[in-house]
């Protein structure tokens, strides 16, 4: 979650409620650069709408400037919120296309319906303005509004007697929270070292969510991230792929807490550092039972 993206997309008016929902899950879902690739029927669960109505509120998204996309094949597509590109006018405009397609008035005093539905009291609107009953006024729809054909209720209704059922809970939320952290810092971290962006299939995120489950929620970003400053032969010909990281995980978790990384030169060395003590030890040794071999 972005906080800085979701704070420059609260303000914007001129949107409908299912576009408003829309971008804001996305900007829920987006990092500080306001990219995201959430699937299209996560977004539509996640504000209780149609894959359908998803799609035209993305598409006017991107039309009015908020939202542009990078389509994939085989895989989420890559959405970047940018809030500071909002087209007001386009926006507008839009809106005052839909309203006259519809029939409605883009404003008051504008023309009335010429055949549409009848009005709460069952009175149909007439040529002119005038409702068929006599004294009933007829509102112009306002422009730009949707209707949402999945409309929960506020309060959830149970047979008489009966409780209502406990609100499930998501027990995956954080775990998906810290796979999404996890990716991102790995994937800015590529950016810098390699200067492109990782390929993102089913086996990495499967990769990432072991990491995940292997190193904790809090520590696994952090580790992922430091994993593109190791040097070694291994990982450095590899290109620092995470099947690499999710092999010696908890040594590369080790290397990071301890600020150390430990390369085959430093190996070697360190060996031959601990041979020549051990000899060392040895010699000091055999020197001592001599001693005393010939003090007896």
């Amino acid at each position: 979650m972005s906080t800085i993206i979701m704070s420059q997309c609260w303000p914007l008016q001129s949107l409908s409620v299912t576009q408003k929902a829309v971008l804001i899950s996305l900007a829920d879902q987006a990092n500080d650069d306001g990219v995201c690739w959430p699937a299209i029927g996560t977004i539509a669960k996640r504000c209780c709408m149609s894959e359908r109505a998803v799609r035209t509120a993305m598409d006017h998204l991107e039309a009015v400037g908020l939202l542009s996309r990078e389509r994939r094949f085989n895989s989420s597509n890559v959405y970047s919120v940018t809030p500071s590109k909002f087209d007001v006018s386009a926006a507008g405009t839009k809106a005052k296309r839909k309203a006259k397609k519809s029939g409605a008035a883009p404003g008051a005093g504008g023309a009335a319906y010429t055949g549409g539905a009848p009005d709460a009291l069952g009175a149909a609107p007439g040529a002119g303005g005038e409702a068929g009953g006599a004294g009933l006024e007829v509102r112009p729809v306002p422009p730009n509004r949707h209707i949402t054909i999945i409309e929960p209720s506020e309060e959830p209704s149970s047979p008489a007697g009966l409780s209502a059922a406990p609100p499930v809970v998501d027990t995956e939320t954080e775990l998906q929270a810290a796979c999404r952290a996890t990716w991102t810092a790995y994937a800015i971290a590529y950016r810098t070292r390699h200067g492109a962006t990782p390929v993102r299939n089913a086996k990495v995120n499967a990769n990432v969510k072991q990491i995940v489950q292997r190193l904790g929620y809090a520590e696994a970003p952090l580790v992922a991230a430091w994993f593109l400053r190791v040097n070694e032969r291994l990982v450095v010909q590899g290109m620092h792929d995470l099947g690499l990281l999710l092999a010696r995980c908890e040594a590369y978790r080790t290397q990071w807490a301890t600020n150390r990384q430990v390369t085959e030169t430093s190996a070697r060395h360190t060996d031959q550092t601990q041979s020549n003590v051990t000899a060392a030890d040895e010699a000091k040794a055999l020197l001592r039972n001599r001693r005393t071999a010939n003090a007896g």
